[in-house]
């Protein structure tokens, strides 16, 4: 759990990384290090300062708490744009395409969640796992059962978490025991709103499982509840498995593409966050860019159940938001440094390139800015959240070897993504407060 707040300033030293821009547009300009850092975190747990140990030192209380990490990288905490955490038990079962998949293993898991004891436990082990691999902010999909979200939403504020969640809307298509109707998924979610959106550092997300699953009059009412407060987000997944595609197109013929679908449905725009996004053309790319959508790349689900690639590229050139997303439990792993090394592959497998320096900022700053966080994490600038994490290099005897030939940041940062996991994450901090397994 977190530690309560404390009354008094506190500081961690140690080496400071993060990204002011994406890596990939100004270059090196957009990475900041300090190799002897310190951050200075106020009784609010709000970050004071940050830069070099030896300017910042007399600005040390004689009481002030000093956490030092000699070697470490300290960095934002990791934002995952995209999650189930009812999928948590069902993580790595074998193999399947996305609708065999949901058939097989995501529905009957999801049926359980009607149980509030089984949702809270699992909802539990979930925040503590997440935080245990680094991972400070998520956008999180529940079951159909309203108790899950709520469940989801306890668990984290308990751990202060910066979280973002909602209760899948799904009144077709699907087995009886998991569906709602437009009405009451939609009354279900306002109650959720009122209890939950804006309390301590939570929101909620409309979330539509998927195009098929939603009837057009629960596709409406997701669409007109989005779209009737500024605050709220939307998420859903597109365009993830050739199947999906046809089928969406059965249903609706009239629509151009899938996401077309979804736009004459009045859900796309800024704060609605889009998992998958592999089988678009260039007019849906520019639709995105066109409404300020955000895309989560979820590469361990991608390549897991055979489902494509994404054009990074044409996302990048066109300035749209990116996640990284472990989509667990059709992602592979809690881990956000073993996601960066399965984007690295998907994006090679396009004949594209991800750089280590854009793959971490994809994970951090470039997260916060896909969830329109940006403006309290995601970064260590003075006033952003500490939400923190101080990362090992030579976690392991591996890393500790290839450390050793490693000679600029560039090259420490892509083998620590490449060869690194939850043994590399050696204290995560939440609001300036460090994290321990309850």
């Amino acid at each position: 759990m977190i530690q309560a707040a404390s009354s008094a300033a506190t500081a961690i030293r140690g080496r400071l990384l993060h990204f002011t821009d994406d890596p990939a547009l100004p270059g090196s300009s957009a990475v900041h290090y300090v190799d002897d850092g310190l951050l200075i975190i106020n009784s609010s747990g709000l970050i004071k300062a940050a830069g070099p140990f030896q300017l910042l030192k007399s600005q040390l209380s004689s009481d002030c708490k000093v956490d030092h990490y000699p070697g470490k990288l300290i960095m934002p905490g990791f934002v995952d744009g995209h999650i189930h955490y009812p999928q948590t038990d069902i993580i790595a079962s074998f193999g399947t395409e996305l609708l065999t998949w949901l058939e097989r293993y995501t529905f009957p898991a999801e049926a359980a969640f009607s149980d509030p004891v089984h949702a809270q436990e699992v909802a539990a082990f979930f925040c503590d796992l997440l935080l245990k691999n680094g991972t400070t902010t998520a956008s999180v999909f529940t079951t159909v059962h309203a108790a899950s979200c709520d469940a989801m939403f306890a668990a984290a504020l308990a751990r202060n978490m910066r979280l973002i969640a909602g209760k899948v809307l799904m009144d077709q298509n699907c087995p009886e025991n998991l569906r709602d109707t437009a009405e009451t998924g939609h009354d279900e979610s306002l109650q959720l709103i009122e209890a939950w959106h804006g309390r301590g550092r939570l929101a909620y997300a409309i979330t539509p499982r998927f195009v098929p699953t939603s009837s057009p009059a629960q596709l409406r009412l997701a669409g007109d509840l989005f779209q009737s407060r500024p605050d709220l987000y939307l998420q859903s997944h597109v365009a993830e498995n050739k199947d999906e595609i046809a089928w969406v197109a059965r249903l609706y013929p009239e629509a151009r593409s899938y996401l077309e679908v979804y736009r004459d449905f009045r859900q796309l725009g800024p704060r609605a966050i889009f998992g998958h996004c592999l089988w678009l053309d260039d007019s849906d790319w520019d639709l995105l860019a066109d409404t300020g959508t955000s895309i989560a790349f979820c590469p361990t689900s991608n390549l897991f159940l055979g489902s494509g690639l994404l054009d990074l590229n044409a996302a990048r050139s066109r300035r749209i938001p990116i996640s990284l997303a472990t989509d667990v439990g059709g992602g592979t792993s809690f881990s956000m440094l073993q996601t960066m090394a399965e984007a690295y592959k998907a994006v090679r497998l396009r004949g594209q390139v991800l750089t280590a320096e854009e793959a971490f900022y994809m994970a951090t700053l470039g997260g916060a800015r896909a969830l329109h966080l940006d403006d309290r994490i995601g970064s260590l600038a003075p006033g952003k959240e500490a939400d923190l994490i101080v990362l090992d290099p030579a976690a392991t005897t591996l890393l500790h070897r290839r450390m050793a030939q490693t000679r600029t940041l560039s090259e420490e940062l892509f083998a620590l993504m490449m060869l690194g996991d939850d043994r590399c994450i050696e204290a995560t901090y939440v609001l300036g407060q460090p994290y321990r397994p309850s």
